[in-house]
Order: structure tokens, then sequence, then C-alpha cells
């Protein structure tokens, strides 16, 4: 990717920050597993997004001011020894000279130079409370500035989460095309997964296969921890033990997307462990699938994004009445929120860098509304554990059908929709 762009990205949001204000963003540390075995690097999202830099233990300042320096970075020197055991450093030649900072040094500066930098501004932003030790940090940096001068003002320290998070929400042409090929391994997966469920013997083996599939298609990390959840463990929103033994007779409920070029996925998708569903599977299968089409339906640019949740519930909460489950009138067990003992989630979440993505879910007092290059998932699900009150035939079913969609000027795009959520489809796939 040309790094142009990242410079475009730093220049268009230093233009919104207030007059004479300094936005920090701290790069992530390489973490161990244990001992001095590290996990593959990541780096920090909103500094990725500003930077294209994976090299960790950096450190970058957006500058609002009326000297010419937007942009500062520190990065890890240059050193050969290290390099030789532990890959290329880029070094503060190369931050300017690859990745377009106006000035960059060694990240063995900071303390040092973070108060000049400071020195003199009215505002200090950065994401409050994300990293753990930086808010110490600033504060530090800060008070070491305004003593410089007795006669400067104060510094304010700002949260700069929303900021950043809502310069992240409506993506660009790049970020959907990297998106979009994130779904596509995360699709073809899933359909692998479907027609091979029959001979598996656990949930850990679904979850291998998943991983492979990611891998070998160049998605080489989940976007999360995969959800392998069959029968009564679909009632487990975040289950991810996936290792217990699949029971022909049940449902598996898979929630699994991968990561690519730092961009992620996230699919569900519930199907039958023999392939066929049973009479209830089915019936509980097609109200939730109802909900979610029509939920889908309303991400449109300029509705409110709480009309996909609210429609989703109300025919939840029909279904649910029509099979016996809930007893009422349907519309007063809604404004009552009688389906949330079946159906406790929101519908959805914002997806990009991270897969739930930054990005504020209001504007003022209200609910965001859609607008084209947003992309979010909807996720409708209903869930009957074992211990509640229904008729034991319901008893261990969960389902969750989760697809990401992209609003556009005309509507939307579902960019996952290669793999099917029709029962009739899935059954003829696995059969």
């Amino acid at each position: 990717m040309d790094n142009a762009i990242y410079k475009s990205r730093r220049i268009n949001l230093s233009e919104t920050l207030p007059k004479n204000s300094v936005l920090l963003i701290p790069g992530a540390n390489t973490q161990y597993r244990n001992a001095d075995s590290a996990y593959a690097f990541r780096q920090d999202s909103n500094f990725y997004y500003l930077s294209g830099f994976c090299e960790p233990d950096s450190l970058m300042a957006i500058i609002n001011n009326d000297d010419g320096i937007n942009s500062v970075i520190f990065v890890p020197p240059k050193d050969k020894l290290k390099e030789i055991w532990d890959g290329h450093r880029s070094g503060p030649i190369g931050a300017v000279k690859e990745f377009l900072f106006d000035k960059a040094y060694d990240n063995s500066e900071i303390d040092n130079m973070m108060p000049e930098i400071l020195l003199g501004c009215d505002q200090v932003l950065y994401p409050i409370g994300k990293k753990n030790g930086f808010d110490q940090k600033v504060i530090d940096w800060t008070t070491e500035a305004s003593s410089k001068d007795r006669h400067s003002k104060s510094i304010n320290i700002l949260d700069a989460s929303s900021t950043i998070g809502n310069a992240r929400l409506i993506k660009d042409d790049h970020e959907i095309n990297l998106i979009k090929k994130a779904c596509d391994i995360s699709a073809e997966a899933h359909i692998e997964a479907m027609k091979n469920v029959k001979n598996a013997e656990s949930e850990q083996s679904i979850e291998s296969l998943y991983v492979y599939e990611f891998s070998k298609r160049g998605g080489r990390f989940p976007a999360y921890t995969p959800i392998v959840a069959g029968g009564e463990n679909a009632c487990v929103l975040h289950y991810i033990e996936n290792n217990k033994k699949l029971n022909k007779n049940e449902l598996l409920l898979v929630d699994a997307g991968c990561e690519y070029e730092m961009y992620a996925s996230d699919i569900t998708r519930t199907y039958p462990i023999s392939g066929k569903f049973s009479k209830e599977q089915l019936e509980i299968y097609k109200i939730v699938l109802d909900a979610m089409n029509a939920a889908i339906d309303k991400v449109k640019d300029g509705n409110n994004i709480m009309e996909p949740q609210q429609i989703s519930e109300k025919i939840i909460t029909n279904g649910l009445v029509e099979l016996g489950l809930l007893h009422g009138d349907p519309e007063d067990l809604h404004k009552k929120g009688a389906f949330k003992d079946f159906y406790m989630h929101k519908i959805g979440h914002w997806l990009g860098l991270d897969v739930h993505d930054a990005g504020d879910y209001m504007e003022g007092d209200d609910f965001m509304k859609f607008k084209p290059g947003m992309i979010t998932t909807i996720e409708p699900g209903i869930y009957i554990s074992r211990s509640m009150d229904v008729d034991d035939k319901w008893k261990g079913i969960g389902i969750r059908i989760e697809d990401d969609i992209l609003v556009t000027k005309d509507g939307n795009e579902n960019l996952t929709k290669k793999v099917p959520s029709d029962p009739v489809e899935i059954e003829s796939l696995m059969s």
C-alpha cells in the first residue's frame, strides 16, 4: 500500500484537532506467552491506521499548531545485532523516508523529548485508559512541560477515543477491499466446515479446520478466538472451550472470521451436525433467519442504527409467541423486553481493523445514523438452554446467524452472502 494514504489520514485528523493541541497515540508492545517466547506481534489498530508502521514500542504525535510540523514518531533504533535476531528495523531515517513522518527519533528519547513537544500547547489528547501505564506517562510529560515555564498555561488532557474511532468509522476503498477479501476467505472456510462436519468428532477438530482454511487462503490469524459450540454450548454467548464431543442430533454454532492484512471479518453460521435440521431446530432457525433478513434491510444510509435491532426484536418476539415459547400480546411482550430471556444481545457492531471496531454509536443525544462506508455486523439469535422453563423439545437449541454488511449510497452490500444461510441451501451443501 502507498504510505501516502497514512500521511493523508494524519493530516486530515490533525485538522479536526483543537488549535494548538497534540494527539498522542502509543503503539503496541511485544507480548510474551511465557519466558522469552513472544506472541506474533500485532500493532495497535489506531497506531496502524495512522502510520502503517508495524514495529513495537513506538509512539506517534500528531500536532495542530503553526510551526508546520504535523507528525512526529518515536521508533526502535537501528541495531545490527537485534536485526539479525528479530528482523529489519526502519529506524528514524526510515520512518521519515518510507512512512512520511515529518520528524522521527529513537524511542529511547521519548521521556526527554515529549515534554518539549508538549511545551506551550493548550491540550493533549490520547485514548485514555487503553494502554497500561500510558495514562501516568502522559501526566508526567504534561506536568514536566508545564513546569518549564511558570507563566505557561496549564495543559488540558482530553480523551481522543471518539476522535480517532470516528475517523476510522467510514472505510475508504482500500479498507473495503481488504475487508471483502477477509470476508471471502472466511466464507469459504465456513463452506468447507459445513461440507465436513458430519465426519468430525469434536468441536476442536472443526476449529482446527477453520484455522487451516483461513491460513491457506492468506488469512494467517483468526480475527478473534473462534466460537465452535455444539448443542447446549451455543447458549453460552462467548463459548471458546471448543473441546467437547459433537452429538449428531444437535446443531453446531460457529462464530469465526479471519484477519487479512490487519482487517477483520466476522461470520456466524449454525448448521445441523447430521446434515438435516430437526423440526424444532428448523422452526427456531427460520425465526432467526427472518429477523436477520429484515434487519439487513434496515441497514441503509440515513437510517438510525437501532432500526435493525428493533425489527429483529419484534420478529423474534412474534416467532416465539407463535411457537408457544412466549405467551401474550407480541407488542406488549416486546415493550416489556420478554424476548431478552431468549435474545439478550445487540444486533451487531462496527467492523474494521478490530472485530469490534472503533467508532461511536451515538451522535450527540441520539443514535448514530448509517452512512456509506460504514461496515456493521448483523447477528440475531435465539438461545434456549436446558435450564429454561420450556418444553423439553426446545431445550439445547442455540442459533445465531451473522453477516457483515457494508452501507452503500444505494442501500447495502452483504459481504458474506457467499456462505449460505438459507436452511435448504445448507442441507443441500451438506448432503
